[in-house]
């Protein structure tokens, strides 16, 4: 499995930024509230990112200091979370962006606060598809040592 192409996750950030800055324009079209954003959204995404450079720190450890090798569904189970949290991450962190800047100069009674959270909610967005991609190339093993 070839690692994540920055093309790739680079597109999921751009189309979860189109829909952040969407959201709220959206929601007025339809004379409805805009989305408050608890803290239980960015806690989620920051707990992810804790998660995954939990298992990047270990496989790191497994595989390239003490040189075990990880059982093939392993292997592939590990590369398959990592993809698909960098996307996901990549998405819903850009999404959190596109959401805090279009609350930039608002008079809204909550616009610091979904500012403010959303932000930290993209703040856990990169990490998440930081802790990914550090998941992903540390399933990696060098050529010489697949024997």
């Amino acid at each position: 499995m070839r690692p994540t192409p920055p093309q790739v996750v680079g597109a999921w950030a751009l189309a979860g930024l189109v829909v952040g800055l969407l959201v709220r324009p959206v929601a007025d079209w339809f004379d409805s509230t805009a989305p408050i954003v608890s803290w239980a959204q960015p806690l989620a995404l920051l707990l992810v990112a804790a998660i995954l450079g939990v298992t990047a720190h270990a496989t790191w450890r497994s595989v390239h200091v003490r040189r075990e090798r990880l059982e093939p569904h392993q292997a592939v189970n590990r590369l398959v979370l990592a993809r698909a949290c960098a996307l996901v991450g990549a998405l819903a962190g850009a999404g959190y962006l596109g959401y805090a800047v279009s609350w930039i100069g608002a008079e809204a009674e909550l616009a610091d606060e979904r500012m403010i959270r959303s932000g930290v909610a993209f703040v856990g967005g990169v990490l998440t598809v930081v802790a990914a991609l550090l998941l992903e190339r540390a399933c990696r093993v060098r050529s010489d040592e697949r024997s």
